[in-house]
């Protein structure tokens, strides 16, 4: 008779493991699926179109002040950074 109480009871205890871990797993997929859904009525909207010419005169300046010791070569990198990111 132990045999088929350890049998039945390994029968629960795997059933009970696959259950929980098939709800485990549906509530992971759906916040995967929130998270990766783009909101349906956000707007597309457009970047700035950026002057080209005033981008490459700030680097510029930015460049003969690095030279001239005015500026850092880090303190030129965050510029830099900067007119070329926004």
């Amino acid at each position: 008779m132990g045999l088929l109480r350890r049998a039945a009871r390994t029968a629960v205890i795997a059933g009970t493991a696959s259950h929980v871990h098939g709800r485990v797993a549906a509530r992971q997929q759906g916040r995967w699926a929130q998270q990766t859904a783009a909101p349906p009525s956000a707007p597309v909207q457009e970047a700035p179109a950026r002057d080209t010419a005033a981008m490459i005169a700030q680097l510029t300046e930015l460049g003969r002040l690095r030279d001239a010791g005015v500026l850092t070569e880090a303190e030129f990198e965050v510029q830099k950074a900067r007119v070329l990111h926004g």
